[in-house]
């Protein structure tokens, strides 16, 4: 990505749910002023959520999200449901689309939406053809506890209506959140510390790294960049220590040996613990490790989906050193993307990547069924500060 464009994990991520046929993808289609959506009378017509960034005057970047109807049915229409389910743990504003008397799945829904703590804003779809409206209107108010939205897809009538709603909705904190905090302001001096290993993308940064010095930039911070062998070189050409090194997690200790006493160390997957979700329960997690042993089982979750590649940190590295505290025979499993399982009960540890890829919504989710479940759950960067014996040393 380059420098100037606005990541869809920073976006907020508005949903659009309903039945089969209730005007999803032409709701879509008439609130992004484009055809992305395949629109059709026959029910079904999509079938895994179709994702659009866009920006609307007033809230700024944002993704819609096209989901399937949650009342389809048989077994293929049981995973489009289940991919409904996952679209919706990345929702930040859901929109509830009517077409006809609320139903059952309707109900169950809504009660979804409750659970998630996820804002919804309840839209009558009025076609040309629909008879008594107000009736309509009347019902969805009583189950929603809110006036629904009435629009025309078809015509454009109360889009304009409807995108005041999204934007009133906008929860109140959205956005606050930066990757660095208060850890450097404008005018300090922070050197980045970025080994170039195989896993570096040939010609790229990879994406917490681009992310994080385009803050930094915006905050008018000083900022320089290494590879871990010219550190010391580094920190020799300057003519006072950074505020702030930020490193990979892989080279911590070795960063950590080499920094001038005054500056403050942290890393990158560190920072995304916090910026992406719940720092304090990762670290407390960390308590876990004090029972672990060969006979403990872990899961390992990494948001990206590319092929592990020689001494990838998530496959290999902390599985090594993990290992090599706890025994080979310390039982590790892996997932990757949004394969992440419902049941966690079997595992002692989570240890989550730093989520680039993903929005604040949906890592949350991961970590409140981790809590639900009673199972710790931790991030790359604080797991591999722990181990390394720096937990205590380190900032976020």
């Amino acid at each position: 990505m380059s420098l100037n464009e606005t990541p869809r994990s920073t976006r907020l991520h508005i949903g659009l749910f309903g039945k089969r046929n209730s005007g999803k993808s032409s709701l879509t289609n008439a609130l992004t002023n484009q055809n992305i959506s395949v629109v059709s009378d026959v029910a079904g017509t999509t079938t895994d959520p179709v994702y659009k960034s866009m920006e609307i005057h007033g809230i700024g970047p944002v993704v819609f999200i096209d989901t399937a109807g949650f009342d389809d049915e048989g077994e293929l229409g049981g995973k489009r449901i289940e991919q409904t389910k996952n679209a919706l743990d990345k929702t930040d504003i859901a929109i509830l689309i009517f077409s006809g008397s609320p139903s059952n799945s309707d109900r169950e829904w809504i009660n979804r939406f409750k659970e998630n703590n996820t804002e919804f804003i309840p839209v009558i779809n009025k076609s040309d053809i629909m008879e008594d409206a107000d009736k309509l209107k009347e019902e969805v108010t009583a189950l929603c506890r809110r006036e629904p939205v009435l629009v025309s897809a078809k015509t454009g009538a109360g889009i304009d209506k409807l995108r005041a709603e999204l934007i009133s909705s906008v929860p109140d904190d959205f956005g606050s959140r930066t990757i660095t905090g208060g850890l450097c302001d404008d005018g300090d001096l922070v050197l980045l510390v970025m080994p170039q290993d195989i896993q570096a993308p040939k010609g790229r940064l990879i994406l917490p790294q681009v992310q994080t010095l385009r803050e930094l930039l915006d905050k008018k911070c000083i900022v320089m960049s290494c590879t871990t062998d010219r550190l010391e070189q580094t920190l020799d050409a300057l003519s006072y220590p950074p505020k702030l090194i930020i490193t990979d997690s892989q080279v911590f200790s070795t960063v950590y040996e080499k920094k001038p006493e005054d500056s403050r160390l942290t890393s990158f997957s560190t920072l995304f613990a916090k910026y992406k979700g719940d720092i304090d329960y990762f670290v407390n997690s960390t308590g876990v490790f004090e029972n672990l042993n060969e006979d403990s089982k872990i899961l390992i979750a990494e948001a990206c989906t590319h092929v592990p590649l020689k001494e990838d940190i998530g496959r290999e590295k902390l599985p090594k050193m993990l290992r090599a505290r706890y025994g080979q025979g310390l039982r590790i499993d892996h997932v990757n993307g949004q394969n992440f399982p419902d049941d966690l009960s079997g595992y002692d540890l989570v240890i989550h990547c730093g989520a680039c890829m993903f929005n604040r919504k949906y890592v949350m989710s991961r970590v409140e069924r981790a809590k639900a479940q009673g199972v710790p759950m931790s991030n790359y960067g604080v797991v591999i500060a722990y181990l390394k014996g720096i937990l205590d040393k380190i900032d976020y």
